[in-house]
């Protein structure tokens, strides 16, 4: 029953995030909330101090500016969303531009999370298209990423569920000055979708303890069921750090941010450009214990290991035993829940970084991985031990890893260790025909 100017006076002392909030109450605030007088001053005021205007004429603007006139309600709401949004990302933008020489990656991640307020949830949609959200997880970080678990007691029934969909959230309007208000608009980036009918057939067994059973789905996520109920324990995603904050902030709700593609230097000498000068750097971890950090220097393959569609470029060689390694710990993944805790043996996460001849990434993930008993035993004279082999696979590239198992000194070694690159991301990143 109040009048709209006495709702409009009391509108324009409020900032922006408690107008997009009023907004939100029912049809006629939010037209009155759209008011290009009142947004208009936030603009001028915020982003071109020098167009400050001072409070009584910004109140006597909206009959006689042409920039309030001539534009449609909430016109300047929208360019101030805009605006604020474009210097919040080059804010963030300008913080990974500091690169760790060690492994190549942004070295201010965690830094930029922070100014950015992001943070990371799940939806889940069940076949009714009725969906549950599901935040508040416990973050793990690592060298090259970041592992993300979410665990409650009341996930809706597995056998109903669709999709899952992992997004970025950030506040709309971040303020540097304080923390970011959970109750405030927020901003939803795509990260990656994934389909949850049938689950146990068209995803993949990592392994399983007395409690749980975890099965992987591409890219790098981990989900454990119970075994008694066959319900969802937890969620765990995988993300490396590479383009980790452009795909969980410059994203939409509805479609997952695409990287520019790499512009090539073109190098007509080399005959083997893009065949050599590779940087490896590889974790293996369990969410919260590390097992192997390792970097590996001046990869490269020869043209007759270019096979079936990909270069071959070997790390550990069987026969090189100079280059073996232990790993440090029984090989497993940790999770938890709120009641329950556990450690699923024969699997880990892999976050590997291959890097190119000029230091850039070039092929980057963080995966659970599966080990599994190879029939044969080893032939090597050092080691008598079981071998197990560990494979991982996606569209740009394979890892094969083989360990022997040391019963006398309870620790894996790891005799082989090889990356197979796809030729058509390698013709692709160097401009290249092989």
């Amino acid at each position: 029953s109040m009048p709209s100017e006495m709702l409009l006076k009391i509108f324009s002392y409020l900032d922006a995030v408690s107008l997009l909030s009023l907004g939100c109450v029912n049809k006629r605030f939010y037209e009155l909330a759209n008011d290009n007088g009142i947004w208009l001053k936030l603009y001028s005021s915020s982003l071109h101090p020098k167009w400050k205007m001072k409070s009584k004429q910004t109140e006597t603007v909206p009959l006689g500016c042409a920039a309030l006139h001539d534009k449609k309600p909430g016109y300047w709401k929208k360019e101030y969303i805009f605006k604020q949004t474009c210097a919040f990302k080059t804010r963030v933008m300008q913080l990974v531009k500091f690169l760790d020489p060690y492994t190549g990656l942004p070295c201010k991640n965690r830094e930029a999370m922070k100014v950015s307020g992001l943070s990371w949830i799940i939806v889940l949609k069940d076949q009714n298209g009725k969906e549950c959200v599901v935040e508040k997880p416990k973050l793990s970080f690592k060298d090259t990423s970041v592992t993300v678990l979410w665990y409650g007691t009341d996930w809706p029934c597995l056998d109903i569920l669709s999709t899952l969909k992992l997004f970025g959230v950030t506040p709309l309007l971040p303020d540097q000055n304080r923390p970011p208000n959970k109750n405030g608009p927020r901003r939803f980036s795509l990260i990656a979708e994934y389909h949850l009918g049938n689950l146990t057939e068209s995803s993949v067994a990592v392994g399983a303890d007395e409690l749980v059973q975890l099965f992987s789905l591409s890219p790098g996520l981990l989900v454990g069921i119970w075994k008694e109920k066959n319900e969802i324990a937890f969620v765990m995603a995988n993300l490396h750090y590479n383009q980790l904050l452009e795909r969980s902030i410059l994203g939409s709700p509805t479609a997952q941010y695409t990287p520019p593609p790499n512009k090539p230097l073109l190098d007509d000498i080399d005959s083997e450009y893009g065949l050599h000068d590779y940087s490896l750097h590889l974790d293996l971890h369990g969410r919260s214990c590390m097992y192997l950090c390792g970097s590996f220097k001046c990869l490269f393959c020869r043209k007759g290991d270019i096979e079936n569609g990909y270069l071959r470029l070997r790390v550990v060689s069987l026969k090189d035993n100079r280059k073996h390694f232990p790993i440090a710990g029984t090989l497993g993944i940790c999770w938890e829940t709120d009641v329950f805790k556990g450690n699923v043996k024969d699997c880990f996460v892999m976050d590997l970084t291959l890097l190119d001849e000029t230091g850039k990434p070039f092929w980057c993930f963080s995966a659970p991985i599966h080990m599994e008993l190879s029939t044969r035993s080893s032939g090597l004279y050092d080691y008598m031990g079981h071998i197990y082999t560990a494979d991982y696979a996606d569209s740009e590239g394979k890892v094969c890893v083989e360990f022997v198992w040391l019963e006398e000194t309870k620790e894996y070694i790891i005799v082989s260790l090889v990356l197979y690159v796809s030729t058509r991301k390698v013709n692709s990143w160097y401009g290249t025909n092989y």
